[in-house]
Formats: structure tokens, C-alpha cells, sequence
């Protein structure tokens, strides 16, 4: 199927990279499904889910995907009053007494958070099921919605930040981590285009998507490291003043970062009749993840005689770089933006040079090196070749 940047973008990997992965990377996904007469999936809100069953665990009451009234009846009461959510809630939890009196009483805060695939997805999910339910509430609340996304995307640029009224250091930087831009970036494309289930919006609404649209899609190929005459790929986090490559969490030094880079060429390549400028982003990023790629080298995971309990995770594993001349094609997560090294660092956000030096809670509790870009160069580039040269393949 050719997926435009529409609202059926990548459902399968998504569910996918949340069940198997410790980061649950989730590519360019949101709520509603892409047609009127589909099942209105909340496969955008896996990375959310995934998170907040890293942190509760599976064993709660939940709603049928087909209970659309039921889901989204949770998703506003979720709505703060700013009109925008925070993240890592599962709207498909039955909620008791308790957490209804929580999330009424906590309405009134100022904190929202474009993290980990949020908003964009609530607004996907009401506009789909304002569409199947015709309940109007839900289409004042994806438009409460996207008047907050609309109004934090940062001026200068045409990025979003991670988180509002938050207190920490990264929350204000412009982020690509985790579809922070890209995410609403398809949203937008998908209101411009009148794409279900957008179709019936105002022009006024759609005036002001296309213009948000313009601005990020600009955003986004600025951004864009360059080395020398080459474009590269993309840093995690972006001073919003600067434009340049931030630190994100202290152990994600300024670096480009590759599982977010191969997301936002996912997205470039999602784009129907690219610019020459859109063209151009797409073959230098995907040439410098060929150049980058390493060699010979595989991760494996070993397991430990005991489990560790950590803070935010317990493992019964390790893992460590063989040599290995058959081994698949690896990346690192973090590449120097001068000299392509990779980049690894502890929480102390003091660089090392070797995979080992990571303490332990570190390496695995976060993905270091992965395959990231596999699917992208081996199936998704030359698909976007046929599509965008017109070639027969």
C-alpha cells in the first residue's frame, strides 16, 4: 500500500516496535483509521500505552477497540483545559471513581506534552470518532486540540517543543525525538489534503493547517545537518533560538540521532510530488546512513544469573558488541555531527568511547545501537525511487 502522509502511516510497525522494543520507537502514526467504513484503530496511541504499562503493567479492565464512545468520552475527560494532554495515558483503560475525580481535578494544570506521539493522536482519534459517533463534543475537542497544537508550534522554525510548562531542561527544546514534529506534520498534511476524517472541516481550519504545514515542512529541511557539501541527518533536540543540536535527556548528547532521522525520512518520503529540496533531503539522509552503517560487528544479549532491579526498569539480560563478519548491517543511536563517531555517554552526560563503559542500567535500558534504518533502505527507499522517478519496478 502507498502510504501518504495520511492517517493509516505505518499501524504495523507501530504495534510492532512497542511489543518487542525497550525505546518503542513508533514511526509517523496516528489514531484514526483512513477510511469511513474501517474500524477506528488507536493504533497511534501504542507508544503511550506501552509506556504506561511499563509503569502499572497489563492487568487492568479495558474497552473493545469497537466501544468508540467509550474511548473517546476518556480522551476528553483526559483534555486538559489548555487543550492539549499530557502523555503515557492508556484511553482504553476503564477508569474507576478515583481516576475520573483525578484527571477532572487535575484539568485546570498548565502542563501538556507533545511527547512520545501525543496530541496530535487525541485529535486524530475525536475528529475519527466525531465521524462514526457525531457527538459535537468530540469535534470542539480535537479543534481545542489543535488550537494548542497550533499555538505552540515555535516561531522561527515551525517545529514543536517536547513538553509546555514543564520543569525540565529539555521540555522548551525543539524536538524530532519521538515524532515530536513529524507527528503533527502529518496531522497537518492530512487536514490540508481533506483526508478522511478531515473532510468536512472548515476552510478557516484548513487555511490554518496548510500554513502550520508550510512552516514545519520548511522547518524540517532546515534543520537538517549538513557536513561540508552533504546533507546528513537530523539531531534528536534543537536549541529553538540556535537551530543547533541539543542535549536531550544528560545521557543524549548533541549528535545526529539516527532512529529519529530514518523517522523523519519516513516522512519526507510520505510526501506526494516532492520539491527538488524534499528530493534532495531524502537522498543525502539515506546516503549517509549507507556510509554510516557498521560493519561486522553484532549486538547480543546474554542472560544474567539474577535480574537487576533498576529505577525505571529490571533486567535479566546484558548486552555487548562480537565481532561477527556475517552480522546484519548496525548502527549506533548518536553519531558526532563533525566526524561520524558514535556517540555514547552515561547519565552523567560524560562521553566514552567504549559500548562497555555504558553502566549497565544504561545498556540495557536504552538502545544504543540498533537496525533502525533496515526497512527504510531496503524496502522504503526503493519504493519512493519508483514512486518519486517515475522509475518501473
Amino acid at each position: 500500500m502507498l502510504v501518504r502522509a495520511g492517517l493509516v502511516s505505518l499501524v504495523a510497525l507501530a504495534a510492532t516496535a512497542c511489543a518487542s522494543n525497550t525505546d518503542a520507537p513508533v514511526q509517523n502514526t496516528v489514531a484514526a483509521s483512513g477510511s469511513d467504513t474501517e474500524m477506528l484503530q488507536i493504533d497511534g496511541f501504542s507508544d503511550a500505552i506501552h509506556h504506561w504499562q511499563n509503569r502499572y503493567g497489563e492487568a487492568y479492565p479495558r474497552y473493545d477497540l469497537s466501544q468508540v464512545k467509550e474511548i473517546a468520552d476518556n480522551i476528553l475527560l483526559m483534555q486538559r483545559d489548555h487543550g492539549g494532554w499530557i502523555q503515557n495515558q492508556d484511553p482504553m483503560r476503564i477508569l474507576t471513581d478515583a481516576d475520573v475525580e483525578r484527571y477532572t481535578s487535575d484539568k485546570g494544570e498548565a502542563f501538556g506534552s507533545f511527547d512520545n506521539r501525543n496530541i496530535y493522536t487525541q485529535i486524530a482519534y475525536l475528529i475519527g470518532a466525531y465521524e462514526r459517533v457525531g457527538d459535537e463534543r468530540y469535534k470542539a475537542a480535537a479543534l481545542k486540540g489543535l488550537d494548542y497544537l497550533l499555538e505552540h508550534q515555535i516561531d522561527g522554525c515551525g517545529g514543536w517543543p517536547h513538553s509546555v510548562n514543564g520543569d525540565q531542561r529539555y521540555f522548551p527544546l525543539l524536538t524530532i525525538a519521538d515524532e515530536v514534529t513529524s507527528g503533527p506534520q502529518v496531522l497537518l498534511r492530512s487536514i490540508s489534503e481533506r483526508d478522511w476524517p478531515f473532510g468536512r472541516l472548515s476552510d478557516d481550519v484548513v487555511a490554518s493547517a496548510t500554513a502550520a504545514l508550510k512552516a514545519g515542512d520548511a522547518c524540517v529541511l532546515r534543520l537538517q545537518v549538513r557536513q561540508g557539501d552533504q546533507l546528513a541527518g537530523w539531531a534528536g533536540q534543537y536549541d529553538p533560538v540556535t537551530l543547533e543540536p541539543a542535549m536531550g535527556r544528560t545521557f543524549e548528547l548533541p549528535s545526529i540521532a539516527v532512529d529519529e532521522s530514518v523517522s523523519m525520512l519516513r516522512y519526507l518520503m510520505s510526501i506526494d510530488g516532492p520539491s527538488d529540496d524534499v528530493i534532495a533531503s531524502v537522498e543525502g539522509g539515506v546516503s549517509w546512513l549507507k556510509q554510516n552503517a557498521i560493519h561486522g560487528t553484532r549486538l547480543e544479549e546474554f542472560d544474567l544469573p539474577e535480574p537487576i532491579k533498576f529505577r525505571y526498569h529490571t533486567s535479566g539480560f546484558d548486552r555487548r558488541l562480537v565481532t561477527d563478519p556475517d552480522a546484519p548491517l548496525l548502527w549506533g543511536r548518536f553519531y558526532d555531527v563533525t566526524d561520524n563517531s558514535v556517540v555514547l555517554a552515561n547519565r552523567d552526560s560524560v562521553r566514552v568511547e567504549d559500548y562497555q563503559q555504558i553502566d549497565i542500567e544504561r545498556r540495557t535500558g536504552y538502545n544504543w545501537y540498533g537496525v533502525w534504518p533496515n526497512e527504510l533502505l531496503e524496502v522504503d527507499y526503493p519504493a519512493w525511487q519508483c514512486r518519486t522517478y517515475g522509475k518501473s519496478c
